[in-house]
């Protein structure tokens, strides 16, 4: 039943996504930013760790379980390591994540040659 509750919330966090690219004028950074900063603030309010428990990685995949990481990590090394930890918590947390965009896009940057449009 996880497989499902994944399945319909990642389908519902992406439909939200395309009904903002589709019917406002926000671009797709903004709409991007929107997404981490939700996902950081549900995470500081404790409200998003219920939907990572009920829909596993379809709460977790999407950019919102990227900012819940972010804020997550905060609040976990803030109690180990003191206010340093507001600094050091979101790298810490999320460091493979950053670690892969930053690979791939160079990869694909070099395979590909890329167009302006």
């Amino acid at each position: 039943m996880q497989l499902f509750h994944a399945f319909w919330v990642g389908g519902l966090i992406c439909t939200i996504g395309q009904i903002l690219l589709q019917r406002t004028k926000l671009t797709p950074a903004r709409i991007v930013v929107i997404f981490v900063v939700a996902g950081a603030i549900l995470g500081g309010l404790g409200w998003y760790q219920q939907l990572i428990d009920f829909a596993g990685a379809g709460a977790t995949v999407p950019l919102t379980g990227f900012g819940y990481s972010l804020s997550h990590g905060v609040m976990q090394e803030i109690e180990t390591a003191g206010a340093i930890g507001i600094l050091t918590g979101g790298l810490k947390a999320t460091a493979g994540g950053i670690a892969a965009a930053v690979l791939f896009g160079f990869i694909g940057a070099v395979l590909f040659q890329p167009k302006l449009k």
